[in-house]
């Protein structure tokens, strides 16, 4: 049996699901699901990160969340968390780099927040050289200072779907028709959720929720409001989500998000304006990552590095330094976020 079995004749049983019903069982049914049964990153997986690109991008955040962590009184001891951390690559960069840090390697208490155990195997491999707790929910992070990494982590947080009619919306299902997963809509009633979206969307226009993005974001930002830290929080999409952006890769080429459950990375673009309505703690401006890595002198470290380099890996050095901060690349497609204590300034890099 497969995953698309398995759903189909749970769908025949109950009647159509919710789109993050299905997401969620896309992404981590036990048995099936993308991120429980197979490593997604690299070249043998369906995409990319940043800090797969290149080195720079981890340890210019780790140096960001450091300068915070200087500019609040070093805490010792204090949680160094990353959510979703994929392979481990961007933490490990972070810790080299602020390993010149006088006192903030040996402060910190390193969480990753990962639910996959076949990631967790090789986080635990990545990061061998040191010692790391891993934690299934923010939930678990202890009450302690928090300087928080979260780079592609909510994308891929479930979403639901609503397409307006009139004063009301239909909720997109997931249903069955022929054997083939299909999409469907609920009947039309009221949402309070979105009763702030009826003053920007027409009948037809459609519009996201990511409803487990709240609790999480209440989470962190009790905890860096209540006991101090800072985070830094990367991901595509922008500051008021509007339309369709489900979407699915396999083998790093666009697929049908209904096409493959359990084979292929399902995302959707993340609404940094919901995140901040759920967040009690000071937040800054959403700014794309290209500037946000200009800002910490990412072009000066880009130099440094290649003065070491020759022939391929020279000129794989240069397009990588292009693909994290190019506009046209990843520089304005990915935004980021700092969360901080109210009283104290932003992380460097999202300053105003």
């Amino acid at each position: 049996m497969s995953l698309k079995d398995h759903l189909l004749a749970r769908i025949a049983l109950e009647g159509p699901m919710r789109l993050d019903d299905y997401m969620q069982s896309c992404l981590l049914h036990p048995d099936w699901g993308y991120y429980t049964t197979r490593e997604p990153f690299g070249e043998k997986g369906d995409f990319t990160t940043a800090p797969e690109i290149s080195q720079m991008f981890g340890e210019l955040v780790g140096l960001s969340l450091a300068q915070c962590w200087l500019d609040q009184g070093a805490p010792a001891p204090f949680t160094l968390a990353e959510l979703g951390p994929g392979r481990g690559t961007l933490m490990a960069d972070a810790l080299r780099a602020c390993a010149g840090v006088p006192g903030f390697v040996d402060a910190a208490q390193v969480i990753l927040v990962e639910a996959s155990p076949a990631l967790r195997a090789v986080q635990r491999e990545t990061l061998s050289a040191h010692k790391v707790t891993w934690q299934n929910s923010v939930s678990d992070l202890p009450d302690a200072p928090l300087f928080l990494i979260a780079n592609e982590f909510f994308d891929a947080l479930p979403i639901r779907q609503f397409v307006r009619q009139g004063a009301g919306w239909a909720e997109r299902l997931v249903g069955a028709a022929g054997g083939t997963l299909t999409y469907g809509l609920g009947p039309v009633a009221p949402q309070p959720a979105l009763d702030h979206r009826l003053k920007d969307t027409r009948d037809g226009d459609l519009v996201e929720l990511r409803g487990a993005a709240a609790e999480i974001m209440q989470r962190l930002g009790t905890l860096i409001s209540q006991q101090g830290g800072a985070g830094l929080i990367f991901d595509y999409g922008d500051w008021r989500a509007l339309g369709d952006t489900l979407q699915a890769l396999e083998n790093h080429q666009p697929a049908n998000p209904l096409g493959t459950p359990g084979r292929a990375d399902l995302t959707a673009h993340v609404d940094f304006e919901a995140l901040t309505d759920a967040c009690p703690c000071a937040f800054s401006k959403v700014t794309p990552q290209g500037v946000f890595l200009e800002r910490l002198g990412i072009t000066a470290r880009a130099q440094k590095l290649a003065h070491t380099l020759t022939g391929g890996a020279l000129q794989s050095h240069i397009a990588a330094h292009r693909r994290l901060t190019h506009p046209t690349e990843m520089g304005n497609l990915f935004k980021v976020m700092g969360l901080y204590q109210a009283g104290h300034t932003p992380p460097p890099g999202t300053e105003a």
